[in-house]
């Protein structure tokens, strides 16, 4: 990834790959800059520069290609091959997730379930049983996790997210009320939704 791109455009991305799926269910083959700034709400010069960091994809008169821009950015975004996932802390959330990422229409599966509470050891979720934390080490000698989603009360979270970097995990997806500070060349994305739901609030203040 061009380390130079923003992090505003990243952000665009899954959105522009989320209404160009949506166009290609809908049977649409062409569309312009125009078009999709009509049913995004971003101005058709930001669509435009945003897909111009990896190379354009539109001609002009033409229009985009709406099938290859979706692979194209499915490709930027890393989702041409399976990620294989596993989740820590299976309560209300844990739980909800597990199901979100069995049937969204993406490339993560979901391999694995942890917990520490034994009374939910061998319960199933989306079909996967829940193991105990204390079984991932063995359990990750045969299975290969890109992702390891943390769904931990907030003093769990960084020694679980330690021990797992520990055996080999790259890839965290934190929804844990604390930022994860991990080491170079591991990759976070720390999820806090009680901010999402502040920034609403200010925004209806606001008005």
């Amino acid at each position: 990834m061009n380390k130079g791109i923003s992090k505003a455009v990243i952000r665009r991305m899954p959105r522009y790959y989320r209404y160009l799926g949506e166009l290609i269910e809908n049977g649409v083959e062409r569309i312009s800059s125009n078009e999709l700034s009509e049913m995004m709400q971003v101005t058709a010069s930001q669509i435009r520069q945003d897909l111009n960091n990896f190379g354009g994809f539109g001609q002009q008169g033409y229009g985009y290609n709406v099938k290859f821009l979706y692979d194209e950015i499915g490709r930027i975004l890393g989702l041409t091959e399976i990620h294989n996932v596993a989740l820590f802390g299976v309560g209300n959330l844990g739980h909800a997730i597990a199901n979100y990422v069995s049937f969204e229409k993406l490339p993560f599966k979901m391999i694995g379930l942890f917990d520490v509470d034994p009374k939910k050891k061998g319960i199933r979720v989306s079909e996967i049983p829940i193991m105990m934390l204390d079984e991932f080490e063995e359990f990750y000698k045969t299975n290969r996790v890109d992702i390891a989603v943390l769904t931990l009360p907030k003093d769990a979270a960084m020694p679980v997210a330690e021990r797992l970097a520990n055996l080999g995990v790259r890839a965290f997806w934190n929804f844990a009320h604390v930022d994860l500070v991990m080491p170079k060349g591991i990759v976070v994305e720390n999820v806090h939704l009680s901010e999402s739901l502040m920034q609403l609030s200010y925004n209806m203040t606001g008005r």
